[in-house]
């Protein structure tokens, strides 16, 4: 707007010079020492081509052919700016009585190239009399040889902006770019209405400038502000100047954050349910070079989710954000929904994990720091209480610091980290203490028949672009260690006594287990049960990824059979919707008669062993066998026949 307004001051103050010999020259005569004047005061070439059509009363106007603006020497991406055509009226009385009031200016599919060099040089420093270049402080002031300068319309339709920066690399184009700006009086405000379509979709901007003259000059003037795009309404009221400078109140209201974001040229992202698929926020705004930006006193609604807080956010490269936010309830259900046991986030037990893909692309849009406290957070299924974390977020690497994580009955903290540099990946280490096994297993996994508190630690790392698959690749460890508690779904003190499953519960004194987990399946091999009486032990797999298990518990009554103890295994397969729960007979019979068993067979050995030596007149020796016995036997018995053959020949 700056760069336009001083290209249209020059080609006024032509039009006033020469004003005395419109009257004897051709347009294109005209247009050429318009060219001249403008060149001689910007020092950059300036060509308008084709013929100068020229009205004189009551509105003196000119429209030129095509025009075009040479580029700064170092640039080699073209001219500044170039127009099909551009027409200007003025007042006649007012331009006689000593000033300019131009009733109307149109530009015709204008391009403007903006460029910054490596160096830091910009393209649209021209060399205006009166006017600092931007990033220049100047003793003298702007407004010391102004134009007396008022504009009833100016339309600019079908123009195209692009901004080059040889720093980054980076090129922003903006086509479609429409404006209609109405600035009345000179001391006063002005209004404007810009579209545009930088990404596709429409952008349409509009607002108020209160003193448009000192802002131009570089001056700092109250402002209102109103931006739509992709059904969306992003408002500021505040103070600003020319450059990136601004403080006052902003709002934002986007029924649909993923279209608002697509129509700014952010696209493909997937906002998980309570982290923002909707937004509503207003706060205090203050906004510096670089550009960075502060809002303080922020009131922010994300879905149905209440935060308030403070938020600083740097956009000079990569987007960086520090932010601390409090809530009073938080519900965050991630990018599939619900949770795994219920089949919202991870499909039903029988069904098995979500293939559904998962969007991560999130991760990589900033970095920065996320401090969060919130009295009660729902999260991926679970219910948790007070709750205190930090997020770091750094190149598409997030890591969630639990300071605090009350919920369950117990406490959880430790750290969960999710990376989508290579692809996606979870992984992290949790230490939980007095926890509810029954409330949380059931959240997580969909089990309910574990019931007590607990002490665990757990470490796990896997990768995939699914639920599915995340869960099918897990590897890790841990350790659980419980005092009193309760399995449902068998009665092992009825087993034990009775030899049947029952329908009851088993209720233990205490618990402890190790496991390792590897592609997904979690592997214990040292279960310890305690019960009155009853010592159990248990070894086996569970099935994460497939989400079944095939487990062996063997329970022994250790007062039973005079002291020397009745084992009865128990073996648990299936999935985990509906387990099959059998005692293992067969195994029983080997753990518990294994003695008897052995007698047994010595003496159906020995009985066998007297029935050949009666049959077969084979005698088996002590520790040996019938085999070797009658394969002895034969041998002598064959030594016979041959001495007897020898002896008759």
């Amino acid at each position: 707007m700056r760069l336009l307004t001083r290209l249209l001051g020059l080609f006024l103050l032509i039009l006033v010079l020469f004003f005395g010999s419109i009257f004897l020259l051709p347009g294109e005569r005209i247009a050429r020492i318009a060219a001249d004047q403008i060149s001689a005061q910007t020092g950059r070439e300036v060509s308008i081509s084709g013929d100068a059509k020229i009205s004189f009363w009551p509105v003196l106007g000119v429209a030129t052919g095509p025009i075009e603006v040479a580029n700064a020497s170092w640039s080699k991406h073209g001219p500044l700016l170039t127009a099909d055509s551009l027409k200007v009226g003025v007042d006649v009385k007012s331009l006689i009585a000593g000033s300019i009031r131009i009733t109307g200016l149109e530009a015709v599919r204008p391009e403007i190239l903006l460029e910054r060099a490596a160096d830091g040089r910009v393209n649209w420093e021209l060399g205006v009399e009166g006017v600092a270049p931007s990033g220049q402080s100047d003793t003298v002031k702007a407004s010391s040889n102004t134009l007396a300068l008022t504009l009833d319309r100016a339309l600019v339709s079908g123009g195209k902006l692009t901004y080059r920066d040889h720093a980054s690399g980076s090129v922003t184009e903006v086509p479609g770019l429409d404006l209609d700006l109405r600035w009345p009086d000179y001391n006063g405000a002005a209004d404007f209405d810009l579209s545009a379509r930088p990404f596709g979709a429409p952008i349409a901007l509009s607002g108020r400038i209160a003193e448009f003259a000192g802002w131009i000059a570089g001056g700092i003037s109250p402002i209102t502000l109103s931006v739509a795009a992709g059904g969306g309404l992003v408002r500021f009221e505040g103070r600003s100047g020319i450059a990136a400078e601004a403080a006052g109140r902003l709002s934002v209201e986007a029924p649909n954050t993923a279209a608002l974001l697509a129509a700014l040229g952010v696209t493909g992202v997937e906002i998980p349910e309570g982290f923002g698929r909707s937004v509503t926020t207003q706060g205090d705004l203050t906004l510096t070079a670089g550009p960075k930006i502060a809002l303080r006193s922020l009131e922010l609604a994300l879905d149905k989710n209440r935060l308030s807080g403070a938020v600083d956010l740097d956009l000079s490269s990569k987007p960086r954000i520090n932010a601390q936010f409090t809530a009073p309830f938080l519900a965050l259900k991630g990018s599939s929904g619900g949770a795994p046991g219920t089949g919202s986030g991870g499909a039903s037990s029988q069904s098995g994990w979500s293939r559904q893909p998962l969007d991560a692309s999130a991760l990589g849009l900033l970095d920065g720091e996320v401090a969060l406290v919130t009295e009660k957070l729902d999260i991926g299924g679970l219910s948790f209480g007070k709750t205190r974390l930090l997020l770091t977020i750094d190149n598409a690497r997030a890591v969630a610091e639990l300071r605090e994580l009350a919920g369950y009955g117990g406490v959880v903290s430790g750290r969960v980290v999710a990376n989508n540099r290579k692809g996606l990946s979870v992984g992290g280490s949790v230490l939980a203490n007095g926890v509810e096994m029954q409330a949380l297993l059931s959240d997580l996994l969909g089990v309910s028949r574990f019931s007590g508190a607990a002490d665990a630690e757990v470490k796990f790392l896997a990768t995939g672009q699914s639920v599915a698959q995340i869960m099918q690749s897990m590897e890790g460890s841990g350790a659980v260690k419980m005092g009193r508690g309760a399995i449902a779904g068998f009665d092992l003190d009825a087993l034990i006594r009775a030899g049947q499953k029952g329908d009851g519960a088993t209720v233990f004194d205490s618990l402890g287990a190790t496991f390792v987990i590897s592609a997904g399946n979690l592997q214990n091999n040292d279960l310890l049960l305690s019960l009155p009486g009853v010592e159990a032990r248990g070894a086996g797999r569970v099935g994460l990824g497939a989400k079944d298990v095939d487990y062996t518990f063997t329970p022994t009554a250790l007062q039973a059979r005079g002291g020397r103890g009745l084992a009865i295994p128990v073996r648990v397969r299936g999935p985990w919707s509906a387990p099959k729960i059998t005692a293992d007979l067969e195994k029983a019979i080997d753990l518990n008669l294994k003695e008897e068993k052995k007698a047994l067979e010595t003496k159906v050995r020995d009985k066998v062993n007297e029935q050949i030596g009666k049959e077969l007149d084979v005698t088996v020796e002590q520790g040996q066998s019938v085999e070797d016995a009658l394969r002895k036997r034969l041998e002598e018995e064959a030594q016979k026949g041959l001495l007897k053959l020898l002896n008759r020949n």
